[in-house]
């Protein structure tokens, strides 16, 4: 059985892993729409308003897979440390 300390640890690696996939994927999109803009400023306002509605379902994706880690994370660690473990 994985101790409370391994659990810990591994929901804090993927929480990691989760937003350093947010802050990639945002970088990438803000490249993709500034090349688009430079190269046709008229469907570079497209390109800008679709990298934000990209970026907003990234964020909103990243925050429930945190969120979501979190939960799992708990129900570990009270698995581990028995059912009457107050937090």
């Amino acid at each position: 059985m994985p101790s409370y300390s391994e659990i810990q640890k591994a929901a804090n690696v993927e929480k990691r892993r989760v937003w350093f996939a947010w802050l990639a994927g945002g970088l990438i999109l803000l490249f993709v729409a500034r090349t688009v803009w430079v190269f046709t400023p008229t469907g570079g306002m497209i390109a800008a308003v679709v990298a934000g509605l990209l970026f907003a379902a990234l964020t909103v994706t990243a925050y429930r897979m945190h969120s979501a880690l979190s939960r799992r994370a708990d129900r570990e660690r009270r698995q581990v440390l028995g059912d009457d473990y107050p937090g």
